[in-house]
C-alpha cells in the first residue's frame, strides 16, 4: 500500500535574493512534508530563513530552486495567476498586525475575501456571520476594530482567514500583538479549528509555550532545518466555540 500524499511537500528549496557579491542565500536546500490536518510550528533565531519559509509555504514568494508540490500539484511551474487562484482557493491568512480596516466593520472586514470572490451580498454576509460565531464573536458584527480588544481583533482576523474554508491556515506570529492571557485563548481557538475542523495550520512563532500548542516543531538555523521535535501533549480543545467575551 503506497503511502498517503502529503498535502505540502517542499525537496531542496532555495531562495537567494540579490545578485553577485550582494547575493543572500535565505533557505540552502529545505524538504519538508506536511501531512493533511497537521499543526506545524516554525521557529528560528532572526535570519534563519523561517518567514521566507511561511512565503513560499502561502505562495506569496517563489522558490530559487527546488520543488513545491501542494495536493501533488507542482506549485513551483504554475504562472503568478494561477498561484494567486489557487492561495484564495486553499489558504487563509493570520497575521501579526491584525490588517484590519479600521473605519469598517467586523461583518464587513470578514467579508473581505469573499468579495474578491465574487459571492453575492447575501451569502457574504451569513458566510461572515457564521465565521464570526466560530470564533466567539456573535453579537459584534457592527463593532469596528476601534471597537475592539486585541484579542477580539485578532479573532475577527482568524474568522477572515476561515470564512472561505481554507484547507491551510498560515499564523504569522498569531499572538505577537497579545498579552499572556489572550495569546493563549487565541491559540485555544486555533488549536481548536485544527483538531476539530482538520484544517491544516502552519504557524511562525519565536515563543517555545506558543509553539507547543503544535504537533511538531521546526527549527530553522541558517537557512536550514536543524532539528524537529514533538511538543509535549496539551489537552485537546473541546468542540465548543471558544468564548469572545468583552475582555477577550
Amino acid at each position: 500500500m503506497n503511502p498517503p500524499v502529503p498535502l505540502i511537500q517542499l525537496r531542496r528549496i532555495t531562495k537567494t535574493y540579490g545578485q553577485g557579491a550582494a547575493a543572500f542565500q535565505a533557505l540552502r536546500g529545505v524538504d519538508l512534508d506536511v501531512q493533511p490536518g497537521d499543526f506545524v510550528a516554525i521557529m528560528g533565531p532572526s535570519g534563519s530563513g523561517k518567514s521566507t519559509a511561511m512565503n513560499l509555504l502561502g505562495l506569496l514568494d517563489t522558490p530559487s530552486s527546488g520543488e513545491y508540490r501542494f495536493q501533488g500539484v507542482p506549485v513551483h511551474t504554475l504562472s503568478r495567476d494561477e498561484r494567486a487562484r489557487l492561495r484564495r482557493r486553499y489558504f487563509g491568512f493570520v497575521f501579526q498586525g491584525f490588517h484590519l480596516l479600521p473605519r469598517t466593520t467586523a461583518l464587513e472586514n470578514v467579508e473581505l475575501p469573499l468579495i474578491y470572490r465574487g459571492e453575492r451580498a447575501r451569502e457574504r454576509h451569513q458566510a461572515a456571520r457564521a465565521a464570526l460565531a466560530d470564533v466567539g464573536l456573535a453579537g459584534w458584527e457592527s463593532h469596528t476594530p476601534a471597537e475592539l480588544s486585541g484579542g477580539q481583533q485578532q479573532r475577527v482576523a482568524i474568522a477572515r482567514a476561515i470564512v472561505t474554508r481554507p484547507q491551510v491556515l498560515l499564523a504569522d506570529e498569531p499572538t505577537g500583538n497579545l498579552d499572556s492571557q489572550r495569546s493563549h485563548e487565541i491559540m485555544t481557538l486555533i488549536q481548536q479549528l485544527n483538531a476539530t475542523r482538520g484544517i491544516t495550520v502552519l504557524m511562525v512563532t519565536h515563543e517555545a509555550d506558543i509553539a507547543a500548542y503544535a504537533r511538531r516543531v521546526v527549527h530553522f538555523r541558517d537557512g536550514r532545518i536543524e532539528r524537529e521535535e514533538v511538543p509535549a501533549p496539551r489537552a485537546q480543545p473541546s468542540t465548543g466555540t471558544a468564548a469572545g467575551g468583552e475582555g477577550a
